[in-house]
């Protein structure tokens, strides 16, 4: 191959959708068991790769030049073959410091811990370092090779300004992971996860659910990918271009969610809206429907609603991992906290709204299919609704108004919001 990426497990790397974006080379994945690598490099046949787990210190031996930068961090995500002599650089580094600067990340003066001990946490801690953290500690299950047990973390909880994530808890498909309690801390200003799929994890929604600062690390993958792109062809890609790949890669990989009482017009809207936005649309109850050959109302009434909800929150959770689809749900989908965390990992929740008065009771809907029961719900759900979306939406305005407002939030949202004007 001339351009790509090696590690040793890559199946789910956006790497090749971003490079090939600029326009300029084939990228290829490929996928080098342990054994394979020393071969790989000595014959050289390419001309830039990027350099994943577990390769990202290995291939130093290789090199016939490293990069200041990467040789004190003691990783290399880039390499690039001029006539022979093997260069190498680390631009996880300008990515990861850009991350954090665009996100006001201010370390100067402050006590970082950077969690795992990897080649990642290595260029943390030089970005760290290069920011003027007032302390850097790395944290480790088994506080090796300098780092702290996360026991000793929580001892410091009440002097961590910042936590970054540099381990792969969370990341798909182990979504459900999380490496630290953030409630443990009581002053955090702020929370990097370098993990890009889930494009939220855990981590990062702990950390919004209370209030602190948070960024994920789909943009520094693809700030690195920029740096290393200019390594290899020697030329400046445009800012522009950074900003449109980016938010090509935030449409494509979230979900937009639809949350709201049954009648609210979840299904129609998401229907148009999914055409709208050229995206694919799922409807969680239609799932159920097709998994148990059964309606819903015959579930409820011969297995029980205990029996549906968790039917429910496994479809959920399938569903959840699934990109750049608008995803209807049922009217009760939101009561179970572990179905709005898998919602929100790549989906934006909007609650469509709709006057009580206007839901028609229907015998397809056993919670909803009498006047009484409508208002009963809506009274006990409106909270629950209000507190778990990203936004909430007047459903009463119309079909095609509704429609053309989600678009308009949903695409802004998804996109770097420095393009707007």
């Amino acid at each position: 191959m001339e351009y790509g990426l090696i590690g040793e497990r890559l199946g789910h790397s956006f790497s090749k959708t971003i490079h090939e974006n600029f326009g300029i080379y084939r990228y290829d994945l490929k996928e080098i068991p342990r054994d394979g690598l020393d071969a790989f490099m000595k014959s050289k046949d390419f001309r830039g790769i990027n350099v994943t787990i577990p390769y990202k210190e290995e291939v130093i031996k290789y090199l016939d030049h490293t990069d200041e930068k990467a040789l004190s961090i003691g990783a290399v995500n880039t390499v690039v073959n001029e006539n022979g002599r093997l260069s190498g650089y680390n631009t996880d580094y300008f990515g990861l410091k850009n991350l954090l600067l665009e996100n006001g990340f201010e370390l100067e003066d402050k006590n970082v811990l950077i969690l795992g001990t990897g080649g990642t946490s290595k260029t943390a801690f030089a970005v760290c370092s290069d920011l003027k953290a007032k302390s850097i500690n790395k944290v480790s299950r088994t506080a090796k090779d300098g780092a702290i047990s996360y026991e000793d973390a929580y001892d410091l909880s009440d002097s961590v300004d910042y936590i970054i994530n540099t381990t792969p808890s969370g990341m798909y498909p182990n979504t459900e992971d999380k490496p630290i309690d953030l409630k443990r801390f009581s002053k955090l200003s702020g929370v990097a996860d370098v993990i890009y799929n889930p494009l939220r994890t855990r981590l990062i929604l702990e950390a919004e659910e209370l209030g602190i600062k948070a960024c994920s690390g789909l943009k520094m993958l693809v700030y690195q990918a920029v740096a290393a792109c200019e390594f290899f062809v020697g030329q400046k890609i445009d800012d522009q271009k950074t900003k449109e790949i980016y938010n090509s890669l935030m449409l494509q990989n979230g979900n937009c969610v639809l949350t709201g009482m049954p009648g609210s017009g979840k299904s129609t809207i998401g229907k148009e809206l999914a055409e709208s936005l050229s995206m694919t649309f799922v409807d969680t109850d239609a799932e159920i429907e097709k998994r148990e050959n059964r309606k819903i109302s015959d579930i409820f009434a011969t297995d029980g609603e205990a029996y549906f909800r968790r039917t429910e929150s496994q479809v959920i959770k399938e569903v959840s991992l699934m990109k750049n689809c608008i995803i209807s749900t049922g009217g009760g989908a939101v009561l179970n906290p572990e179905n709005i965390k898998n919602l929100k990992s790549n989906g934006k929740i909007f609650f469509l709204n709709r006057n009580p008065e206007d839901l028609i009771p229907t015998d397809d809907r056993p919670l909803a299919n009498e006047r009484s029961k409508i208002m009963k719900l809506y009274e006990e759900r409106l909270p629950i609704y209000n507190n778990t979306c990203d936004h909430k939406i007047d459903s009463g305005i119309g079909i095609a108004e509704t429609v053309k407002e989600i678009k308009k939030i949903y695409e802004n949202n998804q996109s770097d919001q420095r393009t707007q004007s």
